[in-house]
């Protein structure tokens, strides 16, 4: 089996990671710190064909394959942490689910100014008594004519505080079959952006409410019937989530290295210490296996959604090699890394989040649990 990249791969990566080190390496302690999504970024990365890599060229797109647009985030956020959001954003999240279901006259809406860079996508899913158990959501979506009158509550939202379109999981129905989705618009009556709140990633988040939001029907994404497929287009956010967990890993794996070659202690640089070896022994053979399973998962899609049996095991090995690398690199540096002028300790921050975001470690254990027993567990009590 062949693990290498292609040329135009290869290529490609030292291109992004060119642009990176160019624009973006400088800044980036201070870009870690600020709550405020980097609009700046995002029109420049968009200008250089960052947002949308998967998507065809015909819609704005780039045409290119998951493992280009895995490239691109990892070449990134190694340099700027903190911008690797701006090409998840432009990638993986919702966006990504809204290009794979909408229509073309949705697409022909929203499109332009989500790949310019302009506007940005949150995605709505969470509820205060629906996260593992999403199915459990309580939102609602009422038939009222040409319009859905939708009610409910949404939470922990990224990009949620400044989005201006939101892809909003509801209910139009009882049971599984009753969920689907709708893009909903900042500004559209009934619904509100709360308080934001500041979160341990550095991000501020805002609570969602609707209230006799009057939503028109044809900013419905998938009706009744379309919660498998809006959950298999979410294997894709899982993609991305590994990838910056990854990279974020590698970022404050590499800022400790150059530490360890330079810090002496005792007389000598604490690179030549057999303790602070093994920990950098163990950092990279993390983070490579964790890649693997990522480039596997992205390979075998194929150009289409990634399988998530795969994609379970990817992010599970990646969230777990991003923090371990981020929390020893942090060890390593001392009161340096934990500095907040250091990227280390927000590396560390994020990669914490990402093993609850996106599909918890212990939901990912569980799904992967099922794909080796050929069976589903049901997580539900007795009733």
């Amino acid at each position: 089996m062949d693990f290498s990249l292609t040329d135009d791969q290869r290529m490609f990566r030292e291109s992004v990671e060119r642009l990176a080190r160019t624009e973006l390496a400088e800044g980036a302690a201070e870009r870690a710190r600020s709550p405020q999504f980097p609009r700046d970024v995002a029109r420049r990365l968009a200008q250089a064909g960052l947002l949308g890599i998967t998507l065809p060229e015909a819609e704005g797109g780039q045409g290119g394959t998951l493992v280009e647009a895995i490239l691109a985030i990892q070449a990134v956020a190694e340099v700027c942490p903190r911008s690797g959001d701006v090409v998840q954003a432009g990638n993986f999240g919702p966006i990504r689910t809204f290009w794979e279901y909408a229509t073309p006259e949705q697409k022909e809406r929203f499109l332009p100014d989500l790949l310019a860079g302009r506007t940005s996508i949150s995605l709505g899913m969470t509820e205060p008594d629906a996260g593992s158990a999403v199915t459990e959501l309580r939102t609602s979506a009422r038939d009222a004519g040409d319009h859905w009158v939708v009610d409910g509550q949404k939470i922990f939202g990224t990009h949620s505080a400044e989005a201006e379109v939101f892809l909003v999981y509801v209910r139009f129905g009882p049971g599984v079959d009753g969920i689907g989705s709708l893009l909903i618009e900042k500004g559209t009556e009934g619904f509100e952006i709360g308080r934001a709140s500041a979160f341990m990633n550095g991000e501020d988040w805002a609570p969602l409410y609707f209230a006799n939001c009057r939503v028109p029907k044809a900013n419905t994404l998938l009706g009744p019937g379309g919660f498998k497929k809006q959950i298999a287009g979410f294997n894709v956010e899982r993609l991305g989530n590994a990838s910056r967990a990854v990279a974020c890993g590698r970022h404050a794996f590499n800022t400790a290295r150059d530490y360890a070659l330079t810090r002496r202690q005792f007389g000598r640089p604490i690179c030549e210490f057999q303790g602070l070896q093994w920990k950098f022994a163990e950092m990279a053979t993390k983070l490579d296996a964790a890649q693997l399973l990522l480039m596997r998962a992205a390979v075998n899609a194929a150009g289409g959604l990634p399988s998530a049996q795969e994609t379970a095991m990817a992010k599970y090995a990646c969230n777990d090699a991003g923090f371990f690398a981020a929390n020893e690199a942090l060890q390593v540096m001392g009161g340096h890394g934990f500095s907040q002028e250091s990227t280390v300790q927000y590396c560390m921050r994020r990669t914490r989040g990402w093993q609850i975001a996106g599909g918890s470690t212990e939901i990912l254990k569980n799904r992967i649990a099922e794909g080796v027993f050929g069976r589903r567990f049901s997580q539900r009590g007795a009733s």
